[in-house]
């Protein structure tokens, strides 16, 4: 069964419940869209910031706004008009790489803008439903005896990024617990696949692939540390426990969502490679690496399991194949 009929089984689920996805125009917001349209379960409403761009063409139905989530006054007049039944958050900077370089950026945007959010939930539609979306960052460096990871591991986090969503899940689990919110909380590990930013490591070795095969670039592949074993997700898996969390997850509680299983980064790069017929060569680029780094990240997903019978579909191998080609397609 997918989710298309599970949500048919769900009371309420075609009363046309208004919808809000705050952050819609990056990498999860496009495809999250694509999967509530395809749900036809809601009434959808999505924002971005003034300069992004959403292309509505696939997406009937689907209603723009501008909203910059730093700005309180624009969060609360977003909410106040669509009075949202559903809210998926997440409006964020994204980037670990990023955050060492801009972590007041990163404090601004994800821990104010968070609050922000909370605060008019908490004033105009406190009956809402809101997913806010986490990250495995959050974990730390997690020894082999405790993986797969579970959601009750104490989070040490190690970069300004994984301190931010920390700081966003505790202040959300206060708001659950001190006014009754309907918040859900999100753990996400590492999702790929078509549209995302190259600043991400899948993305990058495709994108550089692509290049070269189109002799952009010379024949070699600039890559940071190899031997990190991450859990591997596809975007269009991810958004859809993301939907099923809005209609069965627990309010208060904290989910992992990922593969359940864990694979080095090198051999992402030689499946990349395989799928390629232009020889190329690997060269370490010191740059790429971070100042702090998780040796593994495979997630514990039986919360989400057992809570919404969500479970990943998508193989890693087609992943990785439809990023390449999407590469192909925008270098």
């Amino acid at each position: 069964m997918d989710s298309k009929d599970k949500a048919a089984n769900i009371p309420g689920a075609g009363d046309k419940t208004k919808c809000l996805v705050v952050g819609a125009a990056g990498f999860v917001g496009k495809h999250l869209l694509s999967r509530l349209v395809a749900d036809g379960c809601y009434d959808i409403y999505a924002t971005k910031l003034d300069f992004e761009t959403i292309d509505t063409t696939d997406l009937p139905g689907v209603q723009i706004l501008d909203l910059d989530i730093t700005k309180k006054e624009q969060v609360t007049n977003a909410l106040t008009t669509v009075h949202p039944g559903v809210i998926f958050h997440l409006a964020a900077q994204s980037s670990v790489a990023l955050s060492f370089q801009k972590p007041e950026l990163t404090m601004q945007i994800n821990v104010m803008g968070s609050l922000h959010l909370m605060e008019a939930i908490r004033e105009i539609c406190p009956e809402a439903t809101a997913v806010l979306i986490g990250s495995a960052e959050q974990y730390g460096p997690v020894p082999p005896e405790r993986q797969p990871v579970r959601e009750t591991e104490y989070p040490k986090p190690v970069s300004p990024y994984a301190i931010s969503k920390t700081a966003v899940e505790s202040m959300s689990s206060l708001y659950a617990k001190s006014y009754g919110l309907r918040l859900i909380m999100v753990r996400a590990f590492n999702h790929i696949g078509p549209g995302q930013l190259p600043i991400f490591v899948v993305s990058d070795f495709a994108r550089q692939i692509a290049r070269i095969e189109k002799g952009l670039a010379e024949p070699v592949i600039e890559v940071g540390n190899l031997t990190a074993k991450r859990d591997f997700t596809d975007v269009r898996d991810i958004v859809r426990g993301y939907t099923l969390l809005a209609r069965t997850g627990r309010p208060g509680e904290i989910y992992n969502i990922g593969s359940g299983s864990s694979i080095a980064v090198e051999e992402v790069l030689k499946t990349l490679l395989t799928l390629s017929p232009t020889p190329i060569e690997v060269r370490i680029d010191p740059k790429k690496f971070r100042p702090t780094d998780v040796p593994e990240f495979v997630a514990d997903i039986t919360k989400i399991q057992t809570d919404t019978s969500w479970r990943p579909e998508i193989p890693l191998s087609q992943s990785l194949s439809d990023t390449l080609t999407y590469w192909r397609k925008n270098v």
